[in-house]
């Protein structure tokens, strides 16, 4: 079972850049794709970006793209989210989850079942 440490959250102003990071421990992100997710007060946890196992595809939710950037370097078992032109609506709990894709190099989910492990999330709040 992997391990999933969120960290890089806090307080900024809107148009304000943050990066998060995910890190894993136990087990390696080896042969899984990673995802972002965000929950806001009062709302459903929703999808924010994911990335493939190579990391040669990512998706984004129509709210956060061309604003937002998810990497990862397997050597150091890290996955991070860069968050630029930030807006008071991204205000949330934000989870990095792992999913197993075993040979899929290129699959990138996008559905929270598809995840199996989560951490415990890491706050992120946008002042206007």
């Amino acid at each position: 079972q992997v391990q999933l440490v969120e960290s890089g959250g806090g307080l900024v102003q809107a148009g304000g850049s943050l990066r998060l990071s995910c890190a894993a421990s136990g087990r390696t992100f080896s042969n899984s794709a990673v995802g972002w997710f965000r929950q806001a007060p009062g709302k459903e946890r929703e999808f924010a970006a994911s990335i493939s196992w190579r990391g040669g595809s990512t998706f984004y939710a129509d709210s956060v793209k061309g604003r937002f950037t998810i990497s990862r370097d397997n050597a150091k078992n890290t996955v991070y989210l860069e968050m630029n032109s930030l807006k008071p609506e991204d205000t949330a709990v934000y989870y990095c989850a792992v999913a197993y894709v075993g040979d899929r190099f290129y699959y990138a989910p996008r559905g929270s079942a598809d995840f199996s492990s989560w951490g415990q999330g890491t706050q992120v709040t946008v002042s206007s």
